[in-house]
């Protein structure tokens, strides 16, 4: 299941050539070792291939003048020409470049295009990646790139660039940068460049798409409670015609969205910005991410976030992460009714957490007889409710749209609930991706009596969400990539890596809280891990808990870790009725759900 953060052209000729003849020239790459986590055969080409294109990725940085467009190396360096940066495809084009220049170019920041909403001074770039990295002057993509220069407010020196990675896999970091004008964000900012980046297939990197705009949902549906042996069939069948529309768009490209390219073309990023270690925060499945660069590089890392860890274990990658979930769901979908009765006064849903799900039943059946502003069927109101899992600022709303239904006004279910046709392409990209780096990623089971047979079990105990994962995912059960890879077995060598950052709710449903437990444990004695006690809301940074929040401003800004496990009271619950909750607003737009 998703779940969903953000620098005089002359040159000495001599110097250029021989540049070029170490970095530039086209053949075999050659790496200096094995990368711990790559594996042998094809990865290892891959690897030394990735190793050719940071190579040059740093040397175009090191080439850049001080505070100039592209970064911010040391001062008096000189520029290196070079020609301009290929554009970015529309969604639904191959995702192929030129098959020539080889990528690790450097960055170019200028005024971000008008498509990405992203004002002034916020500035964009492109960082051109190989598709196959086993091939690093064969063909290129290009990925976007935002950055907003360190503000260096009240006298910070600048530290260098934080990267940050929304999770998903899916979601877009772009927006990051904005983060800078929050409260919470203003030191971090003051010392750091926020870079935003979406990774391959994400929004204009190299688009990622499974359906034609015809074959996509177009509500209302109507989705069983307990689905038939019927209903299963066809989720199977259309679960196999996705899986081939992604083969049909993206052709043999396909195999090249995974998380081992994720992390290949994060360190080609980091060198292309300039830093010789990389200052990371990542979400949800940008944890996962994270954790695999640390293991294949914690040489490379500066300092880490982990904000709501996926469990890194091999054996749960993808297919056990995903059943986990389930009763993480089902008992957050509990704190949101618990929380509602409390505030039956406000609300009339019931003075029990029972009561409260059968005025949500009442509702439900309503909509799958007639749907709400012939738009909200089962289906959607589903989707709308599961928010709650995730987020606790949506609890006023929801309940109060439940509420309204009841009384006879559907007008804020539909609002709440009904299918957006404005982000209806990105919706759709996110869950492309989503599906093809879980797919490659992993072994999953090719068999649906195994599917159905997990599947029914959890359901007895969890079914608010256990069949709308599992039909999510189902695709990966016919996945028509051959070469699955086996999962990077997450773990720092001791000593090797530097002290990093974990933060976590409690009760949080997307990734529950054991997934951080086990992450501490394979990064080593050095990793911290904030927990946020009796919570449960996916993304615990940037707003919402202040003493979370310090503990990441201190780490960020000085390398201090608080100790091995460290506890933070839960934020407030939001106040019913009200929409304004003050955490929410900086969290949701800097987390959205991720896996």
């Amino acid at each position: 299941m998703r779940t969903f953060r953000t620098t005089t052209l002359t040159r000495q000729g001599a110097a250029v050539a021989a540049l070029c003849l170490a970095l530039c020239a086209p053949g075999a790459a050659r790496a200096s070792g094995p990368v711990p986590g790559g594996g042998g055969g094809r990865a290892a080409v891959e690897d030394a291939g990735a190793e050719l294109v940071v190579r040059r990725a740093a040397a175009a940085a090191a080439l850049r003048p001080a505070g100039g467009a592209g970064g911010a190396p040391a001062a008096g360096t000189p520029p290196l020409a070079r020609p301009p940066l290929g554009g970015t495809p529309a969604a639904g084009t191959p995702p192929v470049a030129r098959p020539t220049a080889g990528g690790g170019g450097g960055l170019e920041f200028r005024a971000c295009p008008a498509v990405e909403g992203l004002p002034d001074p916020v500035r964009c770039a492109t960082l051109r990646v190989p598709l196959d990295y086993a091939r690093p002057d064969g063909p290129q993509i290009s990925l976007t790139v935002s950055r907003l220069p360190a503000t260096g407010r009240g006298g910070a020196a600048r530290q260098g660039a934080l990267v940050y990675n929304p999770g998903g896999p899916g979601a877009s970091g772009m927006s990051f940068p904005l983060l800078a004008g929050r409260p919470a964000w203003a030191r971090i900012a003051a010392a750091y460049d926020l870079v935003g980046y979406a990774p391959r297939g994400v929004g204009r990197s190299a688009p990622l798409t499974c359906q034609d705009p015809a074959e996509r949902p177009q509500g209302p549906t109507q989705v069983p409670a307990e689905p038939s042996a019927a209903y299963k069939r066809e989720r199977l069948a259309a679960a196999r015609a996705y899986a081939q529309g992604c083969a049909r768009h993206a052709g043999p490209a396909l195999g090249y969205y995974t998380t081992l390219n994720n992390a290949r073309d994060l360190d080609v990023l980091r060198a292309a910005l300039g830093e010789p270690r990389l200052t990371f925060m990542g979400a949800s499945y940008g944890t996962y991410l994270g954790a695999v660069y640390a293991t294949r590089h914690p040489e490379r890392v500066r300092r880490m976030v982990f904000d709501s860890a996926v469990d890194p274990d091999p054996r749960r990658v993808w297919y056990a992460n995903n059943l986990a979930q389930a009763p993480a769901f089902e008992r957050r979908w509990a704190d949101f009714r618990a929380w509602a009765a409390r505030h039956h006064s406000a609300y009339g849903l019931g003075t029990t957490a029972g009561a409260v799900r059968e005025s949500y039943e009442k509702v439900r059946a309503a909509v799958a007889r007639t749907p709400a502003g012939g738009v909200v069927g089962t289906g959607e109101l589903h989707a709308a409710y599961l928010q709650t899992a995730y987020y606790d600022d949506v609890w006023p709303e929801r309940a109060a749209a439940l509420a309204a239904f009841l009384r006879g006004d559907e007008a804020p279910l539909v609002r709440q609930a009904a299918r957006d046709p404005d982000t209806a392409e990105r919706a759709a990209n996110a869950t492309a991706v989503y599906t093809a780096v879980l797919c490659n990623d992993a072994p999953w089971p090719g068999d649906w009596e195994t599917w159905d047979r997990d599947n029914t079990a959890l359901a007895r105990r969890a079914p608010f969400e256990t069949w709308a994962n599992a039909f999510l995912n189902l695709p990966c059960a016919s996945w028509p990539v051959s070469a699955r890879q086996s999962p990077v077995d997450v773990g720092a060598a001791p000593g090797r890596l530097p002290g990093t950052l974990i933060v976590a709710a409690e009760r949080d449903g997307a990734t529950p809280h054991a997934g951080a437990l086990e992450l501490q444990a394979r990064l080593g004695a050095r990793a911290s891990l904030v927990t946020e006690q009796r919570a449960g809301t996916h993304g615990v940074a940037g707003g919402r808990n202040a003493c979370v929040d310090r503990h990441v401003e201190r780490y960020l800004l000085t390398g201090a870790t608080p100790g091995w496990r460290v506890t933070c009271a839960p934020h407030p619950e939001p106040a019913p009725v009200s929409l304004d909750d003050r955490a929410a607003g900086a969290s949701r737009a800097l987390l959205p759900p991720a896996v």
